[in-house]
């Protein structure tokens, strides 16, 4: 089968590689309809030293049952099903508080010996705890939204969630990529009354606008942090979402709270230490995130996508096929594209 293999930086490739199978009598064999590059998919992207057997890539995908092992009971051949960007068994202490991305069986797609969702079939491990059956046909105008639930709608949740986005409340979102647009959605979604972007791009702040911002704050650094201070009286944000990952992008955040606030951190971060935390210590501030457990909100979210409610697919603005993968980093790189989806 094709899939994509990432070499090192810069360096993407669709290349030929062992057919995805059962392995397991706990794995189902996906054919992949829909997938995408993801922010994260970055990092590598920028910064990953050449390796001679590269990696697979891809997180995220829905796709098609074609088969399953002799296990498996929650999914069937021929149906359509999305997958979370960490697979897990459900059933393990930490999947039963709703921590699957800290799941004991568990772990995450591509790498150098997992299929990754770039390809045109995956194996699936413990596909009971992983696959979420959809109630939608293969071409279904709502594809595209439920495709985020695989990682990006999930990951806005969860940075809302850990900031305690409330309603009433002032959130600020740090980032204008596609978390911290599905951010703005999930802040809008727990009913917050004020929602400040703070991004530059023209194009994403439009459709931030469409989710629900209210405020948009286009600088960067302390001038950010005493543009939103001005924006909410001097206090700060109640919740401040962290989608970015860099160090200054968190310093931007612990900038902006106000006391007794929270911040969610859902970028991945390169740093290896918080910053200010003298100052957040006594202002009482709350410090979470992490990775999102996606799978844990996926049944809460897909209702809200299947009647309307919510668009996260509007994200995507770039439509590839497999070939054009490589292309696709580099748009979205390039700030040409905020989300690319890969249609098979």
């Amino acid at each position: 089968m094709r899939a994509t293999v990432m070499y090192g930086a810069g360096d993407v490739r669709i290349e030929n590689v062992p057919d995805a199978r059962i392995a397991e009598p706990t794995d189902a064999l996906v054919r992949v309809t829909r997938a995408c590059i993801c922010g994260s998919d970055l990092w590598p992207y920028t910064q990953m030293e050449p390796t001679e057997g590269g990696r697979r890539m891809g997180h995220e995908f829905v796709g098609v049952v074609e088969d399953v092992g002799a296990d498996v009971r929650t999914v069937a051949r021929g149906d359509l099903v999305v997958a979370p960007f960490a697979w897990s068994d459900g059933t393990c202490e930490l999947c039963r508080e709703g921590l699957q991305t800290s799941c004991l069986h568990g772990g995450f797609w591509g790498g150098t010996e997992q299929d990754g969702g770039q390809g045109e079939a995956v194996r699936v491990p413990q596909a009971d705890g992983t696959l979420v059956v959809l109630p939608v046909g293969e071409d279904d105008a709502l594809l595209a939204s439920l495709l985020t639930l695989s990682d990006v709608m999930g990951t806005g949740h969860h940075a809302a969630r850990a900031a305690r986005v409330a309603p009433g409340k002032t959130a600020a979102v740090v980032g204008d990529g596609a978390v911290g647009l599905c951010g703005v959605i999930a802040a809008r979604r727990l009913g917050a009354e004020r929602i400040i972007l703070l991004g530059r791009h023209p194009d994403r702040i439009a459709l931030a606008r469409a989710f629900g911002a209210t405020d948009v704050v286009a600088e960067r650094g302390d001038e950010a942090i005493a543009r939103v201070r001005e924006l909410t009286g001097g206090l700060g944000a109640h919740s401040v979402l962290e989608c970015v990952g860099h160090d200054l992008s968190m310093t931007t955040a612990l900038g902006i709270v106000r006391p007794g606030g929270a911040v969610g951190r859902v970028g991945v971060p390169q740093h290896e230490q918080i910053p200010t935390t003298k100052r957040t210590f006594f202002d009482n501030v709350t410090i979470s995130g992490g990775p999102a457990p996606v799978r844990a909100y996926i049944e809460e979210l897909m209702p809200d996508v299947l009647d309307g409610q919510i668009e996260p697919g509007r994200v995507f603005d770039l439509v590839t096929g497999l070939d054009g993968v490589p292309d696709g980093y580099r748009a979205m790189n390039d700030r040409e594209s905020i989300k690319v989806m890969v249609a098979f």
